[in-house]
């Protein structure tokens, strides 16, 4: 997720980056412009690493365990409800093409401010959830592979969230270069599952006769719930693309550049995730899938080809890390942003004086992040991610039908009305008990959120004992 990530307020958009000066008075110079400098073909490769990750290198067999060995059918209908969701961004992006995603079209659609929190809040949890199933995936068999498990899983997440805080604190610009690195590195790892599915399925290796299993523990309702708690799951793989519409006012032409950059990007991703799917299910036992937290790494054991566990190994932790640094960074920064919109206490807005970086923004979302770790597990947290995203969808699909009374003058996408109706209607079945999903998941995100809601209503009463005007739009 992009660190990026504005400030949910009345529809101006500020920036969250520290590096910037807060908002300035009325009369004062107006900040300059963001540099268009993102091109049709940066904006999909964009799209593409900000979507690739943690979700299928670590919950693949997590969603085998829940489906069986039709492990690609949950990946398919994630893809399908991934693009109705894209459909919405995409023409809500080009009527307003800002950095600001969810928070400002949910903000002009419904004009609550305090669901506009709501909705920025849960996108940062989201963000925490999936840094933290992250560092559980690389505390897991992954790293395991290199140390032969002589090192204890918690602890070891826990320092990986640690080491995330001190990039991030050190700068934005070490964080990003990071980031474009292992994201080549992920890619390749993908890359390398595909040329061994490819290979294998050439030598009539695997047992293809598994990927028509559904084994969801009975029939009827048993197997439409068990397919949506699959599904549930594996869309924390498809998370990510909803990020890129905060890129807006950095790309060239965005009303013709988005429309081509999501609904590729989407389709890239949805497509290598159904082959890797496919290329898990035909080499690798359900069985020992599920009890994996690196099942891609059993499908580079299974696959007959000579290639280096050990180098997969470290392949998939620099993957993991890219989720979890992004997550992070965009948490951190959103937390930073709503502090000056003085939504949240502006204490958690300050600054480290010479790096730049949002010192108690960080501090606070990475102890939330080991709290997570603590007592979370892959799949919880996996599915603790997508709940919160699926929630924020059906708002956002909800805004684009109500913001169709609002014209803007530039030509854009619309998307026929059945799609945000049914991007708002599957986002809400994949969101409700409907999905087979465990009761801790709906718990812990009810934590994380009154959480924010509790640092919201301290806020506000601090404000009203000091006088002070509440933040804009309240």
């Amino acid at each position: 997720m992009d660190p990026r990530r504005p400030l949910p307020h009345s529809g101006a958009v500020s920036s969250t980056d520290p590096a910037v000066p807060a908002p300035r008075g009325p009369g004062a110079p107006e900040e300059p412009a963001l540099k268009r400098a993102i091109g049709p073909k940066l904006l999909i490769l964009f799209v593409i690493g900000d979507i690739l990750g943690t979700g299928i290198y670590a919950t693949t067999g997590k969603v085998a365990g829940k489906v069986g060995g039709a492990l690609w059918l949950p990946f398919a209908i994630g893809f399908a409800v991934a693009l109705l969701t894209a459909a919405s961004y995409v023409e809500l992006v080009g009527k307003y093409p800002k950095a600001a995603g969810a928070a400002l079209y949910t903000q002009r659609a419904f004009k609550v401010p305090f669901l506009t929190f709501l909705v920025a809040f849960m996108v940062m949890c989201s963000g925490l959830s999936s840094a933290s199933a992250a560092a559980l995936a690389f505390s897991g068999d992954y790293l395991d592979e290199l140390t032969n498990g002589a090192l204890p899983a918690t602890l070891m997440a826990i320092l990986f969230v640690l080491a995330l805080a001190a990039l991030n604190l050190r700068g934005v610009s070490e964080s990003v270069k990071a980031n474009v690195v292992l994201t080549l590195v992920e890619i390749t790892g993908l890359a390398i599952i595909l040329g061994i599915g490819l290979y294998a399925a050439l030598a009539g290796e695997g047992d293809p006769a598994r990927l028509g299993d559904l084994e969801t523990g009975g029939t009827g309702y048993a197997l439409f719930s068990g397919v949506l708690g699959a599904t549930a799951l594996g869309f924390f793989a498809f998370v990510g693309f909803e990020d890129s519409v905060n890129m807006a006012e950095e790309t060239v032409d965005p009303q013709r550049t988005f429309p081509r950059g999501i609904f590729l990007g989407v389709a890239v991703t949805g497509t290598v995730y159904v082959l890797v799917a496919l290329a898990s299910s035909l080499l690798v036992p359900t069985s020992t899938l599920e009890k994996s937290s690196g099942p891609l790494l059993e499908v580079v054991k299974a696959g007959g080809v000579d290639f280096p566990h050990e180098l997969f190994a470290v392949i998939a932790l620099f993957a993991v890390s890219n989720s979890a640094l992004i997550n992070i960074m965009m948490a951190s920064r959103l937390c930073y942003g709503m502090a000056n919109e003085r939504i949240l206490p502006r204490a958690m807005g300050r600054v480290l004086p010479r790096r730049r970086t949002p010192v108690v923004g960080v501090v606070f979302v990475t102890l939330l992040a080991i709290g997570l770790v603590s007592t979370g597990e892959i799949a919880g947290l996996g599915d603790t991610t997508s709940f919160l995203l699926l929630c924020v969808f059906a708002v956002v699909n909800v805004a684009v039908l109500v913001l169709r009374r609002d014209r803007v003058a530039q030509r854009h996408f619309r998307a026929p009305t059945v799609v945000p109706v049914l991007g708002a209607v599957t986002a809400l079945i994949l969101a409700s008990p409907l999905a087979d999903r465990e009761a801790g998941v709906y718990i812990r995100a009810g934590v994380l959120v009154l959480i924010g809601v509790a640092l919201w209503a301290v806020n506000k009463l601090v404000l009203r004992v000091r006088g002070e005007d509440h933040p804009r739009g309240d």
